[in-house]
């Protein structure tokens, strides 16, 4: 099965580099005021508009002044974004590693704004390792609309078939199914670790979560 696979693709959130905003706000803020933040304020929309293409600081700031009793925690997102966006998932970029020094190609696919990967990129400087970075606010489309995977191979030009996803949110992973694509839901670096040693991408689960 490993001649099929042409390229492995990673999402970033949950799978190289841990999303639980709420987490974050948690410790900050405390979980009172976390819930009361997030019943009044649709933080994940907002993010979602970023991730569509829309200005980082701008999106932020606006829903900042449309909730000026929750300003300040709102800005949080921006001023602190590589706090949210945290900690890195070392055993996953560990198998990604592993896949790139055996020759396979090793792309990622993830619903982002330009700017948040910009701010991603600098402190995780590893991303850069990624033969093609394929990011939502680059593109101006998120996951699962058909057309961010129609890009993917369309500039990879990787038949569908010989694309292998793992991304943590089973509607992405559907529509990538759909196109031809392989995938496998990520739950941890251990459990695909076993998928690509069974593919015959990797030798050895435990040796390669652990390099």
């Amino acid at each position: 099965m490993s001649n099929s696979v042409q390229a492995v693709v990673f999402d970033i959130g949950n799978v190289l580099i841990k999303w639980q905003p709420e987490r974050f706000y948690d410790r900050t803020i405390g979980s009172d005021a976390r819930k009361r933040l997030f019943a009044a304020v649709d933080l994940h929309t907002m993010n979602e508009e970023i991730d569509r293409g829309q200005d980082f600081y701008q999106t932020i700031h606006q829903t900042s002044l449309e909730h000026p009793d929750f300003a300040d925690a709102i800005m949080m997102w921006h001023h602190r974004w590589n706090d949210i966006a945290a900690p890195v998932i070392e055993s996953s970029f560990a198998l990604a590693m592993a896949l790139k020094s055996r020759g396979h190609a090793i792309f990622i696919l993830s619903n982002i704004g330009q700017k948040p990967f910009d701010l991603a990129m600098r402190r995780n400087p590893r991303l850069a390792a990624f033969d093609r970075i394929f990011i939502s606010g680059a593109l101006g489309v998120v996951k699962p609309d058909p057309e961010i995977y129609q890009k993917v191979e369309d500039d990879s030009d990787i038949p569908p078939a010989g694309l292998l996803f793992t991304d943590d949110r089973a509607e992405n992973l559907m529509v990538a199914a759909a196109r031809g694509w392989q995938t496998h839901l990520f739950q941890s670096a251990d459990t695909f670790a076993r998928a690509l040693v069974k593919r015959g991408l990797l030798s050895d689960a435990k040796t390669e979560i652990t390099c």
